[in-house]
């Protein structure tokens, strides 16, 4: 691997492990288990391979076109948003969920943003690695982007899949934890399906500045009502 190589590498890769790490860190009260936190990470890469074929799939069923915004919307909230947060909620709930150090509502922001961390990264090298021209710019800016937005997804997912395992009716958490990032993720992509550039930078910007607004107020939330505070 040559210099260039390598750089564009650290480029894709750092904003996914430096967010994740964060994430890790804010949970000073009691911090998950190494194992457990890579393991997410591993498997948010490793759905990449079965929602790609199953978005390839959709798509030739139902092709985007982007002058068309019901088309638009269809794609990005039926066919991207969708598979791509199902898969990352089937990880954590099937994963982690179960497990006894899953012990309070912060876990679920947690484990929930390594597995879209995970999947931002892989997604980021191969975004990056076969790109026409310009890998670096499209890396620079997908680290402000589409990255932190895969986090914020992560972070609403986790704070309603954290409040579902603490609670004593849960469906309605685990239902609100696809859908909420089904809708962030949906609103995001909407805006860069359709072919209007005044929307593509001011709608997808206004998202992912609400969700991670959102998801600001979600981790001070967990972390304020931890039953570890006090230890």
């Amino acid at each position: 691997m040559n210099v260039d190589a390598a750089w564009l590498v650290v480029l894709a890769v750092a904003p996914g492990i430096v967010i994740a790490g964060v994430v890790w860190w804010l949970d000073r009260f009691d911090r998950e288990p190494h194992d457990l936190v890579i393991g997410c990470f591993l498997w948010g890469a490793v759905i990449i391979v079965p929602v790609a074929v199953i978005e390839i799939g959709l798509g030739a069923l139902v092709p985007l076109n982007r002058s068309v915004f019901g088309s638009a919307v269809l794609s990005a909230f039926g066919i991207v948003a969708f598979t791509e947060e199902a898969a990352k909620y089937l990880v954590a709930r099937l994963y982690v969920y179960p497990r006894s150090d899953f012990d309070e509502p912060y876990d679920g922001i947690t484990y929930c943003v390594m597995v879209g961390m995970g999947f931002a990264t892989l997604e980021n090298l191969l975004y990056v690695f076969s790109a026409e021209s310009e890998p670096v710019g499209l890396a620079l800016v997908r680290m402000v982007t589409a990255v932190p937005a895969h986090a914020a997804n992560g972070v609403l997912m986790g704070y309603f899949l954290g409040s579902a395992k603490f609670a004593s009716r849960r469906w309605g958490y685990h239902l609100a934890a696809l859908a909420s990032a089904v809708t962030a993720h949906g609103l995001y992509d909407v805006f860069l399906f359709y072919e209007n550039p005044g929307l593509i930078t001011l709608g997808a910007l206004v998202v992912l500045g609400i969700a991670t607004w959102l998801s600001i107020r979600a981790i001070k939330q967990h972390l304020q009502a931890s039953p570890f505070r006090e230890q």
